[in-house]
């Protein structure tokens, strides 16, 4: 390696630990509050507790609601993104492998999902909610994130699913495979690396969402767990080691979740990249 190479992988190096920094810092400075008190946590967020307090982690993992409102985000998680996947892989599959007339007009004016932030659709989907009964129920928060993602996974999935050889369909129509037989059969099993990221992307939007249960869920037993955060705050003060320690359980299935599926995200992102 020559000194020009030397200096530039050091560079390199350099860089993604800065940029590393950024990311696990936040993370770290999460994970140690939920070890210390609220007045250790102002004066010194960073550092390493003075005593590391396990009380905090065991009295949320004992505690009912916290196990109540992770149930609650996994069971709307799972079905958005079991949902969006299968109408957002069906409907792709049509666009990518069936030509009709609009057929261009009407993915365009799909992908103009992308264009509008959640927010501002909040006041008449909450109407729209409301009108059909569904209030406070799962659906207030399935539906309408289903609806959300569909964008973006009918993108990913006509991009990936256009690449596919040609000559595969051909073979299995002259053999009397119809579409719909092809789709269960061909096309979604070669898909799995396209399948695992739009997954990741649903279900990771979906944990984290915020604005949309707070609007559309009233109960406590229906609160998922950014709403679950709430109970920390009080009158006065917010108990920020509790809420540290309560963040830090309830990303873990997320983050787990992402690193499982980390090597079908790059294969899903770059399957269509290049054309074989």
């Amino acid at each position: 390696m020559t000194r020009a190479n030397l200096i530039r992988q050091i560079l390199r190096i350099g860089f993604l630990c800065i940029v590393a920094s950024f990311v696990l810092g936040p993370l770290l400075a999460t994970v140690l509050g939920g070890f210390k008190s609220n007045e250790e946590i102002q004066t010194s967020a960073l550092s390493l507790p003075a005593v590391w307090r396990t009380d905090i982690y065991a009295d949320i993992l004992a505690d009912p609601g916290f196990w109540r409102y992770l149930g609650n985000s996994l069971v709307i998680s799972v079905a958005t993104v079991a949902l969006t996947l299968l109408i957002g892989a069906a409907a792709a599959y049509v666009f990518a492998q069936i030509r009709f007339f609009g057929s261009r007009m009407l993915f365009s004016y799909l992908s103009l999902g992308l264009m509008f932030p959640f927010a501002t659709a909040i006041l008449p989907l909450f109407v729209q909610v409301r009108d059909l009964g569904l209030l406070d129920t799962y659906w207030a928060v399935i539906l309408p994130q289903t609806a959300f993602g569909l964008s973006l996974a009918i993108l990913l999935f006509r991009t990936f699913f256009g690449e596919l050889p040609k000559e595969l369909f051909e073979a299995a129509y002259v053999e009397g495979c119809g579409y719909v037989r092809f789709f269960w059969q061909f096309t979604l099993p070669l898909s799995t690396p396209i399948l695992a990221t739009v997954g990741v992307f649903v279900f990771v939007q979906s944990w984290n969402n915020f604005l949309l249960p707070l609007v559309v869920l009233n109960s406590r037993e229906a609160f998922t767990w950014p709403l679950g955060m709430m109970q920390y705050r009080g009158e006065y003060a917010v108990e920020w080691n509790r809420t540290l320690a309560f963040v830090t359980l309830t990303i873990l299935p997320a983050v787990v979740f992402f690193v499982a599926a980390q090597k079908y995200i790059v294969a899903g992102l770059t399957g269509g990249a290049v054309k074989g």
